[in-house]
């Protein structure tokens, strides 16, 4: 496999063993950039000079090196790294320009890292497509013509080609999840604020928001474990009164692993190139030795979950909306009725709620988090989908909840599919995404694999022994 798609872990490694140059890599990965993304539209921010400039600069370094040193790598463009701007896709913020690198971002240059751009995003974080008036569209690499996926679909695309090193990204609603599943890369949303999102969010924002973590995405398992160690952690303030101490488990193998396994839900029903690949998954981890159950479930209903996700997801997000997205949602959730369960109505309602009532629906959250916990005494992670289906094809007209995929030969709306972003999500668990198959041959699937609170690095771990004794990351055809 080229140098370019080794994992970062790999690179590192050969970097602080000066057995590879950072000048070497980085010409590398420039050369790449310049002959790929022109197609892919990946990278949206660049600055290949003072790239370069930093990594002859690494070449020269003498005494300790950090655990990235010389490595070239990229943030999703919601991140603020000095200098450049951040927009979130809107063309209002096109000259809002960082003055001091986001935390996480802050942490990965202190380990060495060379953060030589940043990758497309959709509007304001919030599509499951990488497409904005500042940068344009994003295509996924295994197929042109299709989405990489949102809101890190910049992020999952340049991995999977082979552009860059490392990445950065976020996720409230499977953002990470969602393009490392499409793309087939790997991707880690961690425990809610085990991450610091300091310098990731709107000018002026520092409320932390709910559901929402950062994390990274990566071509190995073991990258994600490298990345959490250096971005994980609390920032000053709360430095001053806590540390971050995640439990590190040595499974050794997958014998005896308790594995419960969801592969689709009437919820919202999964294509059966993804639950296929799932339950194949299953059936060769019992085959290993791993205590494998299809019925295994946390104690509540799968259905009532997805409304509760809803409506505090739209909550959390309702202090962004653009104004004829304000203006929309006043009007639906006056003139739709109570009874009215579609995506649309539920938002509306959600946009809009009193205080009072987002508590109750958070409370009924927090008592499913206290299901998840006694579910997680008898099994150590669950395995599901992190999307309804493969890569969908580009398709940008009108609103999401309007906008349909097929799975199992049926249109269904592409907000159904959410639910598998929050059965978990909305309860501050921790998920892992690792390629499994090629549908087909063609187009990537994954597995989104949930652990406990505070399990990151066991569900790390859990992908880290399917890619080391079932499937790895493959890099698509044509940038190989």
């Amino acid at each position: 496999m080229s140098t370019a798609f080794w994992s970062a872990t790999k690179l590192a490694q050969a970097l602080r063993a000066k057995k590879l140059g950072a000048v070497e890599l980085f010409d590398l990965y420039a050369a790449r950039v310049r002959q790929h993304n022109r197609a892919l539209n990946a990278i949206c921010v660049m600055d290949l000079d003072a790239g370069r400039k930093a990594a002859r600069a690494a070449d020269r370094a003498k005494g300790k090196k950090g655990p990235l040193h010389g490595l070239p790598m990229t943030v999703k463009e919601s991140f603020n790294v000095a200098g450049w701007p951040t927009t979130r896709g809107l063309s209002e913020h096109k000259d809002n320009v960082a003055h001091k690198d986001a935390l996480a971002v802050a942490r990965l240059k202190r380990a060495g890292a060379i953060v030589f751009g940043k990758t497309n995003v959709p509007v304001l974080l919030a599509d499951w497509q990488s497409f904005n008036p500042v940068y344009g569209t994003t295509n996924n690499p295994w197929d042109l013509l299709r989405t990489p996926g949102g809101s890190s679909g910049g992020s999952a695309a340049a991995l999977a080609a082979g552009l860059t090193g490392l990445e950065l990204g976020s996720d409230i609603g499977a953002s990470i999840r969602n393009p490392a599943h499409y793309c087939g890369v790997y991707g880690h949303k961690p425990t809610w604020a085990v991450c610091s999102s300091q310098g990731h969010s709107m000018p002026g924002a520092v409320h932390p928001g709910d559901i929402a973590a950062i994390g990274p995405l990566a071509r190995s398992a073991d990258d994600l474990r490298l990345a959490m160690d250096i971005i994980a952690g609390s920032d000053d303030i709360d430095g001053a009164g806590w540390q971050l101490a995640l439990p590190k488990p040595k499974l050794g193998s997958l014998r005896k692993l308790r594995v419960a396994v969801m592969p689709s839900h009437s919820t919202a029903e999964v294509d059966a190139a993804v639950s296929g690949a799932i339950e194949r998954l299953a059936s060769a981890l019992a085959k290993k030795g791993a205590r494998v159950s299809d019925r295994a479930r946390p104690d509540f209903n799968p259905d009532e979950a997805h409304k509760v996700y809803i409506a505090v997801l739209r909550a959390a997000t309702s202090n962004r909306q653009l104004p004829h997205h304000v203006e929309l949602w006043e009007r639906l959730s006056q003139e739709r009725p109570a009874t009215d369960m579609s995506y649309e109505a539920q938002a509306a309602r959600a946009n809009v709620m009193r205080h009072k009532e987002w508590l109750g629906w958070s409370n009924r959250r927090h008592q499913m988090r206290l299901a998840w916990a006694e579910f997680f005494r008898d099994w150590d992670v669950l395995l599901c989908p992190a999307a309804a289906t493969p890569a969908f094809p580009q398709n940008q007209r009108g609103e999401r909840w309007e906008r349909m995929i097929e799975v199992n030969g049926k249109p269904q709306p592409s907000t159904t599919q959410l639910f598998w972003a929050g059965y978990s999500g909305m309860c501050n668990l921790p998920s892992t995404v690792a390629p499994i198959e090629l549908a087909g041959g063609k187009l990537p699937v994954g597995v989104q694999i949930v652990g406990p609170q505070y399990g990151d690095y066991l569900a790390i771990e859990v992908a880290r022994l399917i890619e080391k004794e079932y499937y790895a990351f493959t890099p698509p055809p044509g940038f190989d």
